[in-house]
This record gives C-alpha cells, sequence and structure tokens, in this order.
C-alpha cells in the first residue's frame, strides 16, 4: 500500500508543480499558481500520514517504509531548490524570464559547489534515518521493524557512492572551463 501512495505523491508532486507554473507563466494567473506551488509540499504530509496510520494500524515495516523515509528526507532538504529551479526554467521558457542559474562549469567552484550537494545528500541520510528510527521506537517490536534497519544500511550507499563525484572534481579540477 505504501509503494501505491508513494508513487502517487510523486505524481502528484508534478502535477501541483506543472499546474502553478502553468498558471503562473502562461495563464498569468499568479496567484493561483503559488497556491498551487504553496500547496506541493501537502504532498509530503499525505505520504507521512500514511505511513503513521499504516505501521500504528499494525502493519508489519517494509522496504516501502523506508523509501517513504527517503522520500520525504529528500523532500525537506532538495524540495526548495527542485521548486525554485523549476520556477526559473518557467520563467525562461515560457515569459522570456532570464536563463536559469547553472552551476560553476569547472575549477574548485565546480568542486565546491559539488560538496555541498552531498553536504545535501549527508543531511537528507540523517533525516531519512532520523525517520526510521522514530518510526522503530514508536512501533516498539523489533520483529515489525527490522527491515527498517536494514534499510537504513542499505541507504548509507547512497551517500559514499555521491562521494565520488565531489572527490573527482576536487582531485581533477577542469581547469580548462573554470572562470
Amino acid at each position: 500500500m505504501i509503494l501505491a501512495v508513494i508513487i502517487g505523491c510523486e505524481i502528484g508532486f508534478w502535477v501541483l508543480l506543472g499546474l502553478g507554473l502553468l498558471a503562473r507563466y502562461v495563464l498569468r494567473l499568479r496567484r493561483l499558481g503559488g497556491v498551487l506551488l504553496l500547496a506541493v509540499p501537502l504532498v509530503d504530509v499525505v505520504l507521512l500520514v500514511a505511513t503513521v496510520v499504516d505501521l500504528r494500524s499494525g502493519g508489519i515495516a517494509t522496504w516501502s517504509h523506508g523509501l517513504a523515509a527517503a522520500y520525504l528526507a529528500y523532500s525537506i532538504v532538495f524540495g526548495h531548490r527542485t521548486l525554485r529551479w523549476a520556477d526559473q526554467v518557467a520563467a525562461h521558457r515560457l515569459s522570456n524570464g532570464p536563463p536559469p542559474w547553472k552551476p560553476p562549469a569547472g575549477g574548485m567552484a565546480r568542486a565546491r559547489y559539488e560538496w555541498g550537494i552531498w553536504l545535501r545528500i549527508v543531511l537528507a541520510y540523517v533525516i531519512a534515518c532520523a525517520l526510521l528510527w522514530v518510526a522503530i521506537w514508536l512501533i516498539g517490536d523489533e520483529a515489525r521493524t527490522q527491515e527498517l534497519s536494514a534499510f537504513m544500511i542499505g541507504l548509507a550507499r547512497v551517500p559514499v557512492i555521491a562521494l565520488v563525484v565531489p572527490l573527482l572534481y576536487t582531485l581533477f579540477p577542469n581547469k580548462s572551463q573554470a572562470g
């Protein structure tokens, strides 16, 4: 059930985002667009409530509950940036706004940028683990929550693998594109 809610929330995120940007830049209904964009975080609330209800009603935690925690953590850490990026792209393409911001092309400026992204990934991992620990504590039954502990260990691969990118930019800065 939670996997279906996650998929529905992901679809809902993009639908609300698309409708908000459409209302704002194509239909020129800025207030409606703003309301729709403000509703995007409600998708996360729906997912959180569905997950808590499922676990509190006696459900056995599965990897999809762990995925829900990771989804929520990503939204907390990267959601605002994603909305801002989409808004900049829509303003540029639909309303002749300025081009969206781009990260530095190379050099140490790009390395610093990539380290910042990696630190956000680590923060998302920590938030996901905190959400999972809270779920484990609230349920209080190791037999029903052992999958959440396993999910945390598997999820640790994400920041470890993501570490490759800033390391490469640091060790091999592309000086020809720097500046």
